[in-house]
């Protein structure tokens, strides 16, 4: 007969997971911090509700606590992982429990930064784009969930919006900080899509100047709505779309790394490559997915640093920069002044 195990002390795995002690696998200055598990929505396309169940939040305590541990092995920068971030608390009674445990997470000894991914562009509200782009130490790095800009698309795929209201909330997101990164991933080639869903789209992309882009052909999932909509296109048809939304992609990518030439921001050092050659992330600069930036320094840095750069150029979706002024470490340094104002 199975027993449920005691309480464990801080560095746990959440509550929906294996009551087991957490164990970093790498030493890096970067890590996630689960939120929540599950899923309430139902877009037609996803099956994630299906075998990981409904949205279970991690109470704010259990962050706070695992936040410390991981400080106290090194970590820098906390990514706050879930299936849908802007969810958090709703389970809790508290739909504005983010906008209440991000200072908190921020305020953890020896974390420089408070990365949020994955969130509903039907769910984020005013108060949270208030927090992410005011509190000392949350990025203003909005990782957004549009899958699509085509209004007819969208409400096949049982989600919310348009261009026109996308367009809206990144107005909202840019004028509470017009240096704030924006990413999104899209799927292409949805039954039924048309040519005028790609062209909407297409203008889409162009408009919304976001930092970093993923397109995805579509593909059945087992047991969803999607798999059983008439209209599926062919595969060809699909990888052609994929490839020319793609193209369109990298150009808007590399052209909004060009508009941050000049900038100073703050990058946070990951690795060393000698010869005073670093590479890191800025704040719009999520791990893996995104972009990263390639610095120069005199003196010497050390990972984990938080330095001070200005972007002398661009490859691609990646920036070059120039250490401004020291780093700093274990001391948080203010948000990347815009364009020419002193440190």
């Amino acid at each position: 007969m199975s027993t449920v195990a005691p309480d464990l002390p801080p560095g746990v795995a959440p509550p929906s997971g294996p009551r087991v002690l957490r164990r970093r696998l790498d030493g890096g200055v970067v890590a996630p911090l689960k939120i929540a598990s599950g899923c309430d929505r139902r877009c037609s396309f996803c099956a994630i509700p299906a075998f990981r169940g409904a949205f279970v939040s991690r109470p704010p305590q259990d962050l706070v606590e695992e936040a410390g541990w991981l400080a106290a092995r090194g970590v820098r920068e906390l990514i706050l992982v879930s299936e849908n971030s802007t969810s958090y608390g709703k389970d809790l009674g508290d739909l504005r429990l983010l906008e209440a445990v991000l200072p908190e997470l921020a305020a953890v000894p020896g974390i420089e930064r408070v990365r949020i991914s994955y969130l509903q562009p039907a769910e984020l509200r005013p108060g949270l784009i208030e927090v992410m782009t005011s509190t000392p130490g949350v990025v203003p790095y909005f990782d957004l969930s549009f899958q699509h800009a085509s209004g007819r698309v969208l409400r096949a795929m049982r989600r919310f919006g348009d261009r026109e209201r996308f367009c809206a909330l990144l107005d909202d997101i840019r004028r509470a900080c017009p240096e704030a990164g924006v990413r999104s991933n899209f799927i292409v080639g949805f039954p039924g899509e048309t040519e005028d869903d790609v062209a909407e789209l297409h203008r889409f992309l162009t408009d919304a100047r976001l930092d970093a882009i993923g397109i995805f052909g579509y593909s059945d999932e087992d047991g969803t709505e999607a798999a059983s909509l008439p209209s599926q296109l062919p595969a060809d048809e699909i990888a052609r779309r994929v490839e020319d939304l793609a193209d369109l992609a990298d150009d808007v990518m590399a052209q909004r790394a060009a508009d941050r030439v000049g900038e100073i921001l703050d990058v946070l050092i990951e690795e060393s490559h000698g010869d005073g050659r670093y590479s890191g992330r800025a704040a719009h600069q999520a791990p893996e997915v995104d972009g990263a930036t390639e610095v120069r320094a005199r003196g010497q840095l050390t990972v984990g640093d938080m330095a001070r750069v200005t972007v002398t150029g661009t490859e691609g979706a990646d920036l070059l920069a120039e250490v401004t002024v020291p780093a700093t470490t274990g001391a948080r340094s203010a948000r990347g002044a815009r364009r020419g104002e002193p440190a």
